[in-house]
């Protein structure tokens, strides 16, 4: 009989007190045979984010959930961060992450894992605008822009790119093991960068399709800053590819820290 893997589902948490109560209640026990534990990494929120969280623990101490707290507002990149250096310290497999606003579902995940498909990826990233996929309450106009950008990275990278950064990806522990990762944006851009990564470090990848719906969520992106932002980093990546190694942070961080408080 194989040995079942150690996944860590990774639900990043920023201010999101509406929404995260909606993403704790999809762990049932169909989505629980395949986790071995659960973390919530709270980025510092000012809402009610942590409260929430700590209730749903006490009701549901039969679930493996673990609270975290960044020790800074590192970013959405740089609680990505913490989760995987927590998954390398912890002897995880994979990690699995998903987002804490509710806009994604795990139950579009699990057939990767069940069939193990990502035991044959680097990483599986779910992807919101290839065949199969469905949006709910997605504007046309960000679709394109999404499609468009999608485009202009599949140029660069020599591969096709379905999605910039989805809130339902898998990743391979052992690809994070050097930690390629440590100087890349602590913002929303972070997984713009994992995907040129992909392309230097010879990164094995696939897309999957997933749902993905906008309802009651709060987005914290300044839409044409960051747009003109990712031309002029896919820009300087396709003329020199090296530049992946740079740092891309805003403030430089020796090591991103949080404890454990539930």
């Amino acid at each position: 009989m194989p040995v079942k893997d150690k996944i860590l589902l990774f639900i990043p948490g920023y201010n999101c007190e509406k929404q995260i109560i909606r993403v704790l209640g999809q762990l049932d026990e169909s989505v629980m045979k395949y986790i071995t534990q659960v973390i919530v990494v709270n980025n510092q929120s000012t809402d009610n984010t942590e409260e929430v969280v700590k209730h749903f623990i006490e009701k549901h101490d039969y679930i493996p959930v673990k609270l975290l707290r960044n020790k800074d507002n590192y970013g959405l990149g740089g609680s990505h961060k913490v989760a995987f250096s927590y998954a390398k310290e912890n002897g995880f497999d994979y990690v699995i992450v998903l987002h804490g606003d509710d806009q994604g579902s795990i139950s579009d995940i699990l057939p990767v894992i069940r069939k193990g498909i990502h035991c044959k990826y680097d990483c599986v990233l779910g992807a919101r605008f290839m065949r199969g996929s469905r949006l709910t309450g997605y504007s046309a106009f960000r679709t394109f822009g999404n499609i468009v950008y999608d485009f202009l990275f599949a140029a660069v990278v020599r591969k096709r790119v379905f999605d910039l950064g989805s809130g339902l990806n898998v990743y391979s522990v052992k690809m994070l093991e050097d930690s390629f990762y440590e100087k890349f944006p602590d913002n929303l851009m972070f997984n713009y960068c994992m995907i040129l990564a992909s392309q230097y470090y010879g990164n094995n990848i696939r897309f999957y399709p997933i749902s993905w719906r906008e309802e009651d969520q709060i987005s914290n992106v300044k839409m044409v800053n960051q747009a003109v932002t990712v031309l002029k980093m896919l820009f300087a990546y396709y003329r020199n590819p090296a530049v992946i190694e740079e740092d891309y942070r805003d403030k430089a961080i020796e090591e991103y820290k949080a404890e454990i408080i539930a």
